[in-house]
């Protein structure tokens, strides 16, 4: 019974990760799960969004351009099912000004190609508190 409450006092942080570009996934999944997270992958942000409430991610860490959905929309929908979800944006074709007007706003921006230990170090944080 020790152990049971321990397990509960204590969940490991389950992020995820959302990106078109499976070698992206790959590196993510990679640099992360040292970090002591579960890390959980999706190619299809629309497929994030239908775990998104069973798994309740500490974290999503979203690419912006995905095809049908962009990683704004999923951080907005994200955000209508739990508003105080942490979330990253990260993209290579857009810049901050993505999001400057918009009324859900990440809460930070990566710009690809980032630097490993400066997102290793966001996420770390953003997990912690």
């Amino acid at each position: 019974m020790a152990f049971f409450r321990s397990k509960v006092a204590s969940p490991v942080p389950t992020v995820f990760v959302v990106d078109d570009e499976v070698l992206l996934l790959e590196l993510a999944q990679t640099i992360l799960s040292p970090l002591g997270c579960k890390v959980v992958t999706f190619t299809d942000p629309e497929q994030a969004l239908k775990e998104f409430s069973a798994a309740a991610p500490t974290l999503v860490l979203t690419d912006y351009a995905m095809g049908r959905m962009s990683g704004m929309d999923l951080i907005r929908e994200c955000r209508r099912l739990n508003p105080l979800q942490k979330t990253i944006l990260i993209s290579g074709t857009v810049d901050g000004e993505v999001f400057a007007n918009a009324p859900v706003k990440p809460d930070h921006f990566v710009a690809k190609p980032y630097d490993v230990n400066k997102l290793v170090d966001t996420v770390r944080r953003m997990i912690a508190g």
